[in-house]
């Protein structure tokens, strides 16, 4: 495993793999509970994030070899608000889009890990933001392209495209909402991952420091 950069993220601590195997228990059960439920689009993000949290653990051959729990978390953070009645009022855009900006670093990270590919804490948190974005983009089209020829209402307004302008006027205002949302989640993801990863090393490397100059 990497020893430097975030390459270091992986840990054998007995604790963080329970805790991530929990998160990962959890995504498989809600992915299974909204295709019951014919939510197909909740259920693939929570396979997703699910299989996610596999890669490494089967790459490397060892189950105690896990991404840190507080990653796999954030990014099931909107399947818990839909489980959870009470934190119904958080299912908003910026959550699902902080969701989507975790799942660019799970990917960032895994990258890193296990390719030819290494991306410094900056690079990673860049290639979050524009992920995040390139994401939020993806699926305004996914869903104007369903609505314009498959007849959903998954983002215009009935009567598609010939809606009155006033209806399109304010889709636009929303999808334009939605890019902010996705600008600011990707920023917030990737600085709290680089405060709480540095932080955590600088830790590291104190320790390492005083068990060396201990006699």
């Amino acid at each position: 495993m990497e020893d430097s950069g975030i390459g270091r993220l992986l840990g054998g601590a007995r604790t963080n793999a329970s805790l991530a195997w929990a998160v990962i228990a959890f995504t498989f059960l809600v992915a299974v509970a909204n295709a019951v439920a014919v939510a197909p689009l909740w259920a693939g993000f929570a396979l997703v994030v699910g299989l996610l949290g596999l890669v490494v653990p089967v790459v490397y051959r060892d189950p105690t070899a896990m991404l840190p729990w507080e990653l796999l978390l954030l990014a099931a953070l909107p399947l818990l608000a839909r489980v959870v009645a009470s934190l119904a009022a958080f299912r908003s855009d910026i959550v699902t889009y902080v969701a989507v900006a975790t799942v660019a670093l799970l990917i960032a990270v895994e990258l890193h890990l296990l390719t030819p590919v290494e991306m410094s804490y900056r690079f990673a948190v860049g290639f979050v933001v524009i992920t995040t974005m390139a994401a939020a983009g993806i699926w305004a089209l996914v869903r104007y392209g369903s609505d314009a020829y498959l007849g959903t209402q998954l983002l215009l307004p009935p009567g598609g495209p010939n809606a009155p302008r006033e209806a399109l006027s304010q889709v636009e205002h929303k999808l334009m909402v939605e890019f902010v949302a996705s600008f600011i989640a990707g920023i917030g993801a990737g600085v709290l991952f680089e405060g709480y990863f540095r932080r955590q090393h600088r830790g590291e490397d104190i320790l390492e420091q005083v068990e060396v100059e201990l006699p």
